[in-house]
This record gives C-alpha cells, structure tokens and sequence, in this order.
C-alpha cells in the first residue's frame, strides 16, 4: 500500500457521503467493498480555559466509540478485498472493540488478545460483537510480541503494523482540514502509545501540502502518561528510536490507552514529530485528572486517555510553547464509557 499519495483539492470531495468515505479519493484503490458504519464527521467544538481556547475532535461520536473506528473501516476493508475472514487483532481496548466491531459488519471472526486488566467495558464491547477475547498475562508489549508468535498460524492484523489503518486516520486530518474551511490548524495535540494518531495526521497534511491544499503542516504535538514515556525520553534525548531495555520501569497508569513501553513504530513517530517542529510532553497523573475534570465540567464525558493530549495542550498554553492566538485542535480519542471503572473513582473525589 502506497505510503504517500498526492492528496485532494475541495472539490473531490463526495458531499453526498456523511461519513470519512467523503474523502475516498484520497484513498488507494483498494476496495472491493467498503465496510462503514458511518465513522467520521465527529464534532470539532470550542473549549474555553484559562489561558485561551481550544478546538477538540470528539472522537467518540465514532461507531464504536473511539478514533480506532477510521483506521479500523479502511483496514478491514482492505483485508475484505482480500478474501481474509478470520483475524488476530492484539489491543488495551479501543483497537480491539473497534476490530470487533468492524469484522461483525464484514461478517467476519475477530480474535482479540489483550493484556490482563484491561477495561472490563472494552472488552464486554467485543465479545458482544461476536469477537472472541482473550487477556493474555503480559503487559501491553509482552502481548503484542505473543501476538507476533501467533502470526505464524493465523493473520495478524495489527493496526498498530498495518499501513492501511494509518490510511484510515490519515483521514482525521482531512476533516480537521475542511472543519477548518480548507485551512490548516496551527497545532494538533494528541496522546500518544504506539504514535497511530502521530503517524496518520502526518500522512494526511502531508498530502494536503502536496496538493496544494495547504499552505503548511501544523506542529504535532504528542502527550504520553510520565508513568509509561518512552517517546518524550527518546526525544528529550535527542534519540532516533525508543531505547530498548528493561520496561518494568514503567508504571501502570489512568490513561491506559497509551500504555506502551516499546512502540513498534517509535522511529516514524520521533521523525514526524520533529519534521513538523512539535513536540513531546510527559503527563503526571495528576494533571490528566484534572484535565479529565475541567472537560467534564464542559459537558465532555472523554476518556483518561484523551485527557492526557488535553492536559498536554494546557500545558503548552501556560509555557508559552503553542498561545491563545493559534488555532490548537486536541483530539479527544474516545468515551468515558470505555474507562468506566476509572471514571468512577473521579466521583465523591475532590
């Protein structure tokens, strides 16, 4: 699958398509079918603090509940051109209800394998799509790797590997783009475990630049919990790549979703960080509550993980790093519903 497409201009676009298949042609042609359930064209709402406003993508207005659900309709549609109807996914949650949700709507079998205690929502969510689940004990790297070991009887189907789950992201950046009245935010902050949601917006202002769509890519921004960082320690080192090593160094965190020692595709991820002059910021789980907080205040019910880019933001607001002047787009990735034990200890707390 191509990695770098010329982009679109305005008019490609299929306005009669309320979904992110309105930017098709921004797509390889691939696709014997397309599996949607109607993702994209998620909310881009204003949000007051105190040092300025921000934009925020309500991802959760996704099928499924979570951003997965753009790469997850290009990637299986791509493996039902295929002929592929049985599939592994490895997942902390949203990958794996979203893979389940998608393979229902394809009538194919999803096996889900996630690491022990992830969000008993997440995964209830899959089994009822018809998925098989299992929680494999290991952390969320030592399940990917088991996964990688099954790979040999049966096909993977990572969307953390496969280019086209990036090319279903990519697509979030064209929306922002015409949200924007077909102009670039300054800035984009979003959570990052394996770098997807790096990876794809990325892809896709880069293809927007190509067509001549944009004048500039924004800055990225990526937010990872202090207590699982191994992305803002490489590029605080000024490092290519993630160092492997011990991951036990690494603690558990609220933000689950971004729970990942070793990303796979850590050296893409640092490279296209640097390449549009953002950055990266480790979050204390203190500051991704009381982002949690002030959002829900707001009448958004995100959950921990899409806090994390949120607090990350008010962060780079207060330093001085991105300001009230800029417009700032934060993707909120998914619902408070699919962190339903973690959101709960947030009530009777002060």
């Amino acid at each position: 699958m191509p990695s770098e497409l010329p982009g679109i201009r305005p008019e490609q676009i299929d306005r009669s398509e309320r979904s992110q298949w309105r930017y098709r042609a921004a797509l390889p042609e691939l696709f014997s079918r397309e599996i949607s359930l109607g993702e994209g064209s998620t909310p881009l709402l204003t949000v007051g603090t105190t040092f300025g406003e921000l934009r925020v993508k309500t991802e959760w207005f996704n099928p499924s509940g979570s951003f997965k659900d753009r790469g997850m309709s290009v990637l299986i549609s791509t493996l039902a051109a295929l002929g592929i109807d049985d599939f592994l996914e490895d997942s902390s949650g949203n990958g794996g209800s979203s893979a389940a949700a998608y393979a229902a709507a394809a009538g194919m079998h999803a096996h889900i394998l996630v690491p022990r205690g992830t969000s008993a929502a997440k995964q209830q969510q899959s089994l009822l799509y018809g998925a098989t689940v299992e929680e494999f004990d290991g952390t969320r790297t030592e399940t990917a790797a088991e996964a990688e070991r099954r790979a040999l009887s049966v096909f993977y189907a990572s969307h953390n590997w496969h280019p086209a789950f990036l090319q279903g992201v990519k697509l979030m950046s064209y929306e922002i783009w015409e949200d924007l009245g077909f102009v670039a935010p300054d800035n984009v902050v979003v959570p990052a475990g394996a770098g997807s949601l790096v990876l794809g917006l990325s892809l896709g202002f880069g293809e927007l630049l190509r067509a001549g769509s944009i004048e500039r890519i924004p800055r990225i921004f990526a937010a990872q919990p202090a207590n699982c960082a191994p992305l803002v320690e490489a590029f605080e080192r000024g490092a290519a790549g993630v160092e492997s090593g011990r991951l036990d160094r690494w603690s558990p965190t609220i933000a689950e979703g971004a729970s990942i020692g070793a990303p796979v595709r850590d050296r893409e991820v640092l490279a296209a960080i640097r390449a549009s002059g953002g950055g990266l910021h480790a979050v204390s789980e203190s500051d991704i509550v009381a982002a949690l907080r002030h959002l829900l205040t707001q009448g958004l019910f995100t959950e921990p993980t899409g806090a994390l880019g949120f607090a990350a933001a008010l962060h780079s607001l207060d330093t001085g790093l991105i300001t009230a002047g800029e417009t700032t787009v934060v993707v909120l990735t998914g619902s408070g519903l699919k962190a339903a034990q973690a959101m709960s200890q947030l009530i009777g707390q002060q």
